[in-house]
């Protein structure tokens, strides 16, 4: 338990100070929205980090190489653990906003910073809201802003992965952007296995080669989603395989 009570002491103090840098990132924010977005999101990202390495987390990353760097993309991954979110986020290039659900924007300054980063909460229950917030993701892919989205919609409860939501790509689909294949494998033994005791684990994270969707032909072409979840298995059994 003392690896949860440090993770979680951490985490309030981080959000306290955060008050005083959100006033310094304004500031900078009046000379240059770029610069005060890459710091915003750095500062979160280490944050992350810290979390990460106190949790006793043992990560690898495979395949930086292929994060295009000349353009956004759509990050899209497995969805095992809150730890896919911290390590996603703290692995990420600048600036990344994720596609999260619709309680976190309940959590104080937790939220302002999720504002900050670009995020957008999901309700998963209101279509029409949700198909507004798919539409946003796509204007910020087209200024600039890499987005990640895991497409079964909330953590798996058994380890096994769901089926992808085909509405997720479209994002990509229809901005032209590269789909980047994320794979998380073993997080779920850092926390969901044995909740609330956070256990020192070896997690794998792999960026596959990016999939451009306008390529795909035949039923990948009409489901790039399944097609998408079909790469990302394959590389999870790969990787499990090394711990």
């Amino acid at each position: 338990m003392l690896r949860t009570i440090l993770a979680i002491t951490f985490v309030t103090l981080f959000l306290i100070i955060s008050i005083p840098i959100w006033v310094i990132l304004f500031i900078v924010g009046l000379f240059s929205k770029k610069a005060k977005d890459i710091i915003g999101y750095k500062c979160v990202a280490w944050a992350f980090g810290v979390i990460a390495f106190i949790s006793g987390v043992d990560y690898t990353v495979n395949g930086y190489e292929n994060i295009p760097k000349d353009k956004s993309v759509l990050f899209v991954g497995n969805h095992q653990s809150f730890f896919d979110v911290i390590l996603g986020y703290h692995i990420c290039p600048a600036v990344t906003g994720f596609l999260s659900k619709k309680t976190f924007e309940k959590i104080p300054l937790l939220n302002v910073w999720m504002y900050m980063n670009y995020c957008l909460f999901l309700t998963r229950t209101d279509p029409r809201t949700d198909l507004k917030l798919i539409i946003k993701a796509q204007e910020y892919i087209k200024a600039g802003i890499n987005m990640f989205v895991f497409p079964e919609g909330t953590r798996s409860k058994t380890g096994e992965m769901a089926e992808f939501h085909e509405a997720s790509l479209k994002i990509a689909v229809r901005t032209g952007a590269p789909v980047v294949p994320v794979c998380f494998t073993n997080t779920r033994n850092v926390l969901e296995t044995h909740a609330p005791r956070i256990k020192k684990t070896k997690v794998i994270i792999t960026f596959l080669p990016p999939v451009d969707c306008a390529t795909l032909e035949g039923e990948n072409k009409k489901r790039p989603g399944a097609y998408v979840r079909s790469l990302i298995a394959t590389q999870l059994e790969a990787d499990a395989k090394l711990l």
